[in-house]
């Protein structure tokens, strides 16, 4: 494989209304900052000055003011932002919308995945959540209670997230494509005294019975005293006396509760995310460090306005789910949560979503693009509206981006590569859309993130594949795992002294250029040489008539690894022999693959593959924690290690 090369070339060159509609450079420019570099450095360097600054430009307003940005005298994993402000997400997301010039403007809108359609106002979203609120108050949850919410991403998800959140009590996103193990798991370890939940929902069309799934969880914990259910799919499901509501049949006109006054630094949610080994991690987020982060992320690295219509094929559970409710929200925007897949019903889905919605800015992972490419998913449907693409999840393969960016995007709309992590709150990496850009690359990290690529020595590396680490803190990083501080300080903080480990591989070129490899753990080392899983699988991707690919290591006596690769074809008859052939030329015959050809990959519920999985099963070993896998996918197809089965 070739190492990470000099300079690359731009594919997309930014115009002049990118440039001029850029809320981050128009932020620099009022700052007196001479140029981006200027402004990162006084982010990491100033963090007092530039987050107030931040806080005021993107009007996180605060109820009562902090008496400053970072208090760290707990210790620099444990910081605290905003010390003695007030802020409650509620009021920035709904309660002010509400009252001001876009109270009848569409907020959230949802796209099911079966076809129905459905929105809220601001107006109506703000009334939908006091209501909700009062009545979890009369229900008895009260502040810092945890109420776990396992339900699509329909209207009533926003609603729930932010009464919730109103309260002062912590939302627990759970994915919808979870068994009754995994709720069960998050229910006892955030001792959840409730449930919001549907009765079902659909997944490529076939009904999905989440009360079910609901009620066998709620089974094994017992600290759960409500469970709540929305009418979603208006299926006749067993509804337990004395715990068990209807979400429609709560009251109407209940007596109103007050927004808590939460503290900046108060749980605002707990995103459970798996463990390599043992239990889930609970990552905590509050009220303003989400905030300010969403809002950064959204505003400065997005470039969301107003105006803007953002949408998303979504889970709650993934923090993107939660991502879109407070960042788009608070900007005072249109959130478009899409459930299910873009090529269901048709390839085309998710271009008719952008022309019915009017979408400015629609989000896309690779493996979704990679779908559509191989099911003939070119847009014919009118895109005006679109003015940019957002990703994230997994890296670019550049036959995928490319197609995305010139057949799709008309070579016109930029793809905001953006990377980061349920632990940052959001992203760490980002290809600004007002800058020139290369293919599948990432062109800065975002303002305030110190990162850089570390060698296994702990030193810092230009040109070289590393380790991802942060050298500093931010506002939207975890507050710890969830009771638990120190399971969190042995996974992020332990290998270098005072340095955040993310644990990407990546690298960062000597032009500012950044590039995601994969995971570190699932990094491959044959005959001393590191390579990340994605590089294979991208150069095995510049073969057309592969679709998908997960690159694993599995031990060789000579060479410490070797490589396997899982691919599938988008023509199942093609002929082997040329395919290996080809597969050796892309890759590079010193970490040729051996290569099976299967008919799927297992992914997690938000798309992503699962490699680890694979490998396990490959290898005949235990797999672990298969709660996230997509129940539409399937270890199966992998063959096992030594057993017969196709391969080169």
């Amino acid at each position: 494989m070739p190492e990470p090369g000099p300079e690359h070339e731009a594919i997309w060159v930014p115009d002049d209304a990118h440039v001029k509609r850029s809320r981050l450079l128009a932020a620099m420019k009022r700052w007196g900052y001479a140029d981006l570099d200027e402004l990162h450095r006084a982010s990491i360097e100033d963090p007092e000055t530039f987050w107030r600054a931040v806080v005021d430009d993107l009007d996180v307003t605060f109820a009562t003011p902090f008496r400053r940005v970072l208090d760290d005298s707990d210790g620099k994993p444990f910081p605290r932002w905003f010390p003695g402000g007030h802020l409650n997400v509620a009021e920035l997301c709904a309660h002010r919308h509400a009252a001001g010039p876009i109270a009848d403007k569409e907020a959230v809108v949802y796209e099911g995945d079966s076809g129905p359609r459905r929105s809220l106002t601001y107006a109506q979203l703000d009334a939908e959540v006091r209501r909700f609120a009062a009545n979890l108050s009369r229900l008895g949850v009260e502040r810092g209670d945890r109420v776990v919410l396992f339900m699509p991403v329909v209207p009533e998800a926003t609603v729930a997230f932010l009464a919730i959140a109103m309260i002062g009590a912590v939302s627990v996103p759970a994915f919808t494509g979870y068994g009754a193990t995994a709720v069960a798991t998050r229910l006892r370890e955030s001792g959840a005294v409730a449930l919001v939940t549907a009765d079902g929902t659909t997944r490529r069309g076939k009904r999905v019975p989440l009360k079910q799934t609901a009620d066998e969880a709620v089974a094994a914990a017992p600290s759960v005293r409500h469970v709540i259910v929305v009418r979603h799919l208006a299926d006749d499901v067993p509804m337990q006396a004395g715990r068990d509501l209807y979400w429609d049949e709560l009251d109407a006109v209940p007596a109103p509760v007050e927004t808590v006054a939460t503290e900046a630094n108060d749980p605002l949610t707990i995103v459970y995310t798996s463990g390599t080994t043992g239990l889930p991690k609970g990552i905590v987020h509050s009220h303003a460090g989400f905030a300010v982060k969403t809002a950064v992320d959204f505003g400065y690295g997005f470039d969301v306005h107003p105006e803007d219509v953002v949408a998303w094929i979504a889970d709650l559970g993934w923090l993107v789910g939660p991502m879109l409710i407070v960042g788009v929200l608070q900007l005072g925007a249109t959130a478009v949560f899409t459930e299910g897949v873009p090529t269901y019903p048709r390839p085309t889905r998710m271009w008719e979503i952008v022309e019915r919605n009017g979408v400015s800015l629609q989000g896309i992972a690779p493996t979704a693009a990679r779908a559509m490419l191989a099911e003939g998913g070119v847009p014919s449907r009118d895109l005006t509206s679109l003015r940019a693409f957002a990703s994230t999840g997994e890296a670019w393969d550049e036959p995928t981006w490319h197609w995305l960016f010139e057949q799709v995007g008309e070579s016109r709309r930029p793809i905001i590569n953006f990377s980061g992590g349920t632990e940052a709150g959001g992203g760490m990496l980002i290809s600004y859309p007002f800058l020139p850009m290369p293919a599948a690359c990432f062109t800065a990290p975002l303002p305030g993130v110190d990162a850089a690529v570390f060698d296994a020595d702990g030193k810092p590396v230009v040109g070289e594949i590393g380790e991802l680490v942060v050298r500093n803190t931010f506002p939207g990083m975890t507050h710890a795992f969830w009771q638990d501080r120190d399971r969190y300080l042995a996974t992020y903080w332990e290998r270098w002294d005072g340095i955040w480990l993310h644990g990407d591989l990546a690298s960062v070129e000597k032009d500012g250029t950044w590039r995601i490899h994969g995971r570190s753990d699932d990094t491959i080392k044959v005959s001393g040489r590191r390579v990340g899983p994605a590089e294979i699988e991208a150069a095995l991707l510049k073969d057309t008539r592969i679709v998908e690919a997960a690159a694993i290591g599995v031990p060789d006596d000579q060479r410490g690894q070797r490589i396997v690769a899982f691919v599938v074809l988008l023509n199942p008859a093609t002929e082997r022999h040329d395919l290996v052939s080809t597969a050796i030329q892309n890759v590079g015959r010193s970490f040729a693959p051996t290569l099976h050809v299967v008919p799927g990959l297992p992914k997690t519920t938000n798309g992503k593959i699962m490699r680890r999985a694979i490998r396990s099963r490959h290898l005949g070993v235990p797999a672990g924690d298969l709660s996230s896998l997509d129940a539409a996918t399937s270890l199966d197809d992998i063959p096992i290690l030594g057993e017969p089965g196709e391969a080169r």
